[in-house]
């Protein structure tokens, strides 16, 4: 059984799908620990209702980046996880830290990358004229948002659209995706090999795996 670590900042919305998933059998994970640089993310809550053990460690206590790093990979260690899945973790990780969960550690990022790396991507892809939008599942790399993308997710952008309707329905593909992924990983389907995501033995193209998003599905 897989061991995941979930790092959380906020409410644990994708939180609750790979608990979700992992209850109901459908990843063949166990969520071991729910680690948040904030003690008042509601995602905390969400865990502690589902039984899972709870740690927040304040990025605010801590000299640097590098020494909070340091403190956040020892408790993420002291659980022994085969996956660390980044669910709406607001912190930029050092190349170290990155480096040490090469090829373990996941993360979800509310754009189609390449496109808007960083925070406000719904606005900026509204105000790029874009027809889509959406989210993307990718292994984590010292570069911000850059690492090797694995899936994504995409909606279209309606006229008219604004930022906060448009989060909420890339939130909807986002809970569709992320278990996805991390059911691939758990099954042993999904590696990082020379940088590149490899599922089923298949390099994945530039983008990843596209989520088929009519039939909410990703096999």
């Amino acid at each position: 059984m897989t061991r995941l670590v979930v790092l959380i900042s906020g409410g644990g919305s994708n939180l609750q799908t790979l608990l979700d998933g992992c209850h109901n059998g459908d990843i063949p994970a166990e969520v071991v620990a729910v680690i948040s640089n904030k003690a008042d993310a509601f995602g905390l809550k969400r865990a502690q209702q589902a039984g899972i053990a709870t740690e927040v460690i304040d990025h605010r206590q801590f000299a640097d980046r590098e020494h909070f790093d340091a403190a956040l990979a020892e408790r993420i260690d002291h659980h022994q996880p085969d996956l660390i899945a980044l669910a709406g973790f607001m912190r930029i990780l050092t190349a170290g830290f990155v480096a040490r969960y090469q090829g373990r550690m996941l993360n979800i990022h509310p754009s189609l990358l390449p496109k808007y790396p960083g925070l406000h991507t719904h606005q900026r892809a509204i105000d790029a004229g874009d027809t889509d939008a959406g989210a993307t599942v990718h292994f984590v790399t010292a570069e911000l948002d850059g690492g090797p993308p694995i899936a994504q997710a995409s909606v279209p952008i309606k006229e008219n659209d604004t930022a906060s309707e448009l989060a909420k329905r890339v939130l909807a593909q986002e809970h569709r995706l992320y278990p996805s992924v991390v059911r691939w990983f758990a099954e042993g389907r999904l590696t990082l090999v020379n940088n590149q995501a490899i599922l089923d033995g298949t390099p994945l193209p530039k983008t990843g795996r596209l989520l088929d998003t009519a039939n909410h599905e990703a096999t």
